[in-house]
């Protein structure tokens, strides 16, 4: 079958403004102020057309971290909402209006399958109105995400959802191109995309709500170098974005920080928003050029793979699958970091990481649950 050529397009990349919502009502504020931004950027980058926008993580109902404020599962479940429902529909209704594919991620979604938990949840809403991908964010990091895995209950999970590749990490094929989308701590490390790229994905959407502790901006910036390869190595566009700024009693402003970019399939960049403010980026799509880069063997990046000398890294399990079955949600974050024990265990018992000095092996994991009780002691983590 020949293939049909995909005309360039323009892609947003939004970075909104957040506020961390306690129900419904905080909910409908942030749709509003989203809506309004993709109305100004249609608007402004009509001489060639959007097809694409990007939001953040939780860009609709916020997140809260360790410390003062700090969300249990119940404060959570209220506010979570369903793929078919209001919310979704307003925005698919938007999809429509202007013939437009619309990412965003960090939805705190309730499933019907799993009704005593939530997971993080990013979506594609197609020009139909209708979503067209929902992928469960894998790499939650045990610290600061609340939201179930698939990995946290794999097993029931699988029955429900399938386990495949495909199914975990889904791609779909559109007239834009091959869409797909990672969440935030899904790009800190290679697999995720990888996968993705496995599928074919040419743009990766990719919501984050990335902290200035963590590192956005410079000298550290890690938020940029590891997204840079992440598009460099699966030869695909990242559109990486950010909140603006955010309202929260135990938030700073810039709590998180802006920084919003487009990358392209080579790991340049090609616009940048490094300041904690509101913006619309409009860039250039060229599937066809990312085509063209593909089909040359040099430094192409997946044509000298050589999978055999890897195998060994995934055979056994680092962060142990199950821990959170139906009827044992995580419901703090320091329940949600009870299996990190394990893993240091299992890091430091097989020689992988070397204890400082005058610890023992042994040591690692116990130093690991001194410091969650010294944490829930002071307040500064929550107790369930």
């Amino acid at each position: 079958m020949t293939a049909k050529k995909i005309d360039k397009y323009t892609a947003l990349v939004m970075q909104p403004h957040v506020e961390v919502a306690e129900d419904r009502a905080g909910i409908a504020k942030n749709l509003d102020r989203a809506i309004n931004m993709i109305d100004f950027g249609v608007g402004y980058f009509w001489e060639l057309p959007a097809r694409l926008v990007v939001f953040p993580e939780y860009f609709m109902q916020g997140v809260t971290t360790p410390g003062k404020g700090e969300h249990g599962i119940d404060s959570f479940m209220k506010k979570a909402i369903e793929l078919d429902g209001p919310e979704m529909r307003r925005l698919g209704e938007v999809a429509k209006e202007y013939n437009l594919y619309i990412a965003g991620g960090g939805v705190v979604e309730r499933v019907k399958e799993f009704p005593d938990r939530w997971f993080n949840t990013a979506f594609i809403i197609g020009p139909s109105g209708e979503v067209v991908l929902r992928y469960h964010k894998w790499h939650i990091p045990a610290s600061i995400g609340l939201g179930t895995s698939p990995h946290d209950i794999f097993d029931e999970y699988k029955e429900v959802f399938g386990g495949d590749i495909s199914t975990l990490f889904p791609v779909i094929d559109t007239e834009i191109g091959k869409l797909g989308t990672m969440t935030c701590h899904d790009g800190c490390t290679p697999e995720v995309s990888r996968a993705l790229g496995y599928n074919g994905v040419e743009v990766i959407c990719h919501p984050v709500a990335l902290q200035e502790v963590e590192g956005v901006s410079q000298p550290w910036d890690f938020w940029m170098f590891t997204r840079r390869t992440r598009a460099h190595d699966n030869m695909a566009y990242v559109l990486g974005s950010n909140w603006g700024t955010v309202d929260y009693a135990y938030y700073p402003k810039a709590f998180c920080p802006g920084g919003s970019f487009a990358i392209d399939y080579t790991g340049m960049v090609q616009r940048h928003a490094p300041y904690p403010q509101e913006q619309v980026l409009g860039v250039t799509i060229d599937i066809e050029s990312l085509r063209e880069h593909r089909s040359r063997c040099n430094h192409n990046t997946w044509v000298d793979v050589r999978t055999e000398g890897f195998r060994q890294i995934y055979e056994k399990p680092i962060y142990p699958a199950n821990q959170f079955p139906s009827g044992k949600p995580p419901r703090t974050l320091a329940d949600k970091m009870g299996p990190v024990r394990e893993v240091f265990s299992d890091l430091y018992g097989r020689g992988q990481f070397t204890p400082p000095a005058g610890k023992s092996v042994a040591d690692m994991a116990d130093l690991h649950e001194q410091r969650v009780r010294a944490a829930q002691a002071r307040g500064t983590l929550r107790k369930d």
